[in-house]
């Protein structure tokens, strides 16, 4: 716990400005998980090709249409302070997908109402500007799923019934028009949400997504309150934390990264920071930059 103990306090003496959505790189990833195999020893051919044949762009396409308060980037307004910090977490998670396999990422917080959603969405559609990057945003809260509201399209079908095979992969999906973005919502409600997480198919979806993504990322149950994000931290390729400056106790980061097993983190996300001296900061850059 010590690095991480000391990428915290770092984060409060470098001060607010750099504190809203800059990770701090803690550990890399687990060593890579074996493949899924089948009763043979080898995964079902007919079973892995079947998410390659359902190619996203069958998937329904939609405008980016965020709903009003969403606080989702404004894609009209790509120097906007929000839109700036979401580059920055981009551009070192890109960095270390040049140094490590590195695909898909569970997104979650100790405790709810730190910021985890909006970290996840903010970040997908951020990795999604970049014109070679494609992007998938999964809804694997099925709790409290709130994506499909905050990009106004309907929750089913999506992964729910993906996993229970009431519907093809292309047919869970939503396609962002305008962003190489795909969206899969929670989709119908289950009774049992980690059950259905903990099934082969479940575990057959993170293997191929790196297939067909070049990032796929996750909202996941805060970790307190559920087992359902430490499985699927154990699927995912890494887990970024999302901690509220001013709400998160230290206890409950403590306890989350020891639920996580310290095995794939990473990086801390501090969410919060007061928006007046981020805004402060960037409109002295872009003013000083546009009177020169």
């Amino acid at each position: 716990m010590s690095r991480v103990n000391d990428a915290l306090r770092r984060a409060e003496d470098e001060g607010p400005s750099h504190r809203e959505q800059q990770p701090e790189p803690v550990i890399t990833r687990a060593p890579a998980k074996p493949a899924q195999n089948g009763a043979n020893g080898v995964a079902s051919a007919p079973t892995r090709a079947a998410l390659h044949r359902e190619m996203p762009h069958l998937a329904k396409a939609l405008p980016y249409q965020p709903a009003p308060e969403s606080h989702l980037l404004d894609l009209e307004n790509s120097l906007e302070t929000p839109a700036e910090e979401f580059r920055t977490l981009r551009t070192r998670l890109n960095h270390l997908q040049t140094l490590q396999p590195l695909h898909t990422a569970v997104v979650t917080s100790p405790s709810p109402a730190e910021g985890k959603t909006f970290t996840a969405v903010n970040l997908a559609i951020a990795q999604a500007q970049l014109a070679e990057r494609s992007v998938l945003m999964g809804d694997f809260d099925l709790r409290r799923p709130v994506v499909h509201n905050l990009f106004q399209i309907d929750r089913a079908p999506g992964l729910t019934d993906y996993l229970e095979g009431k519907c093809e992969f292309s047919e869970a999906l939503r396609r962002i028009e305008g962003l190489n973005l795909y969206v899969l919502p929670a989709g119908s409600a289950v009774k049992n949400p980690l059950e259905i997480l903990n099934t082969r198919h479940a575990k057959l979806l993170f293997e191929e997504l790196p297939g067909i993504f070049d990032w796929a990322i996750f909202d996941t149950p805060p970790l307190l309150f559920s087992a359902d994000a430490n499985l699927l931290a154990t699927l995912a390729d890494g887990t970024i934390l999302v901690v509220k400056i001013g709400s998160t106790t230290f206890d409950n980061v403590t306890r989350a990264m020891q639920s996580l097993c310290e095995n794939n983190v990473l990086g801390i996300v501090a969410n919060g920071a007061r928006a007046s001296e981020l805004y402060s900061k960037y409109t002295y850059y872009y003013s000083k930059t546009e009177a020169e």
